[in-house]
């Protein structure tokens, strides 16, 4: 959970951005370790959001030039980062996995005109295995050649390798889509206890704050790291979707722009 005074404060900042930038934001959420569940004591904020302009601003010559990205530069802890919704419906017709999480968080600080529960309906349609499959090897490859090579490694970097690699073992046992909290792709490993626990005794020392910085590696957790990047240098998913039903999406954001500007409240609906 996070702190009330801070969620308010972090409402109240989307609700300046909109002002000053002319977009309504209709879903906006906690991303990284703090969405994971596995945030440190000075964890900054993740708010990622999605956004609309009125409808005038798509009636364009130069709408594909327009930029289609909102950002903040990290200022006291809080980073704020959105995309303009044709962009992410386009990045969801992708299946993005990161967009895929978003859907996912727990802690949410916008969430009306029925954008995100229209996606969420459309979640295993779009999901492509593939796709989301080498995106999480990508990323724990390049987090482990970064922070985990040799016998002293970045201790708290172990979770920026294990999620992604717990993810692919998610989607190889045929559970759809990745949740996005951390303790619930564990239960792609219940079979390994001794990795469990020494996994669950770093996530308590990291979340009680304790420094997890450079360190000896922890011989069981490097040992599955090793060997799940080695087992999957040659991956091969063959799981595919159906074709892409662009006429869902088009629905999703006609719906969305008539809503969010028609409502004279604004947000509907703002879940803590």
């Amino acid at each position: 959970m996070i702190d009330t005074t801070r969620f308010s404060e972090i409402k109240h900042r989307l609700s300046e951005l909109e002002e000053a930038e002319g977009v309504r934001i209709i879903f906006a959420v906690e991303s990284g370790s703090r969405a994971w569940g596995f945030p440190s004591r000075d964890s900054d904020y993740d708010v990622r959001f999605i956004y609309l302009h009125p409808s005038d601003w798509y009636l364009s010559v130069d709408l594909e030039a327009k930029r289609d990205v909102i950002e903040r530069p990290l200022s006291d802890g809080l980073d704020l980062s959105g995309w303009d919704i044709r962009k992410a419906l386009k990045l969801f017709a992708k299946s993005n996995p990161p967009l895929l999480e978003w859907l996912d968080s727990t802690i949410v600080y916008r969430d009306g005109f029925g954008f995100a529960e229209a996606l969420r309906s459309l979640r295993n349609a779009f999901f492509s295995p593939q796709a989301c499959v080498y995106h999480y090897l990508h990323m724990a490859q390049g987090n482990y050649r970064t922070y985990l090579r040799g016998s002293t490694v970045w201790l708290k970097k172990y979770f920026y390798v294990l999620r992604p690699l717990l993810a692919v073992r998610w989607i190889e046992q045929g559970r759809g889509v990745v949740p996005m909290l951390f303790a619930r792709l564990l239960d792609t490993v219940t079979d390994q206890a001794y990795l469990v626990q020494e996994i669950s005794d770093l996530l308590k020392r990291k979340i009680v704050g304790e420094e997890l910085d450079e360190g000896p590696a922890i011989a069981v957790i490097q040992d599955f790291v090793n060997h799940e990047l080695s087992r999957l240098e040659s991956v091969t998913v063959h799981a595919l979707r159906a074709r892409i039903d662009w006429d869902q999406l088009n629905r999703v954001f006609r719906e969305s722009l008539r809503r969010a500007w028609s409502s004279d409240t604004g947000v509907i609906c703002e879940t803590n």
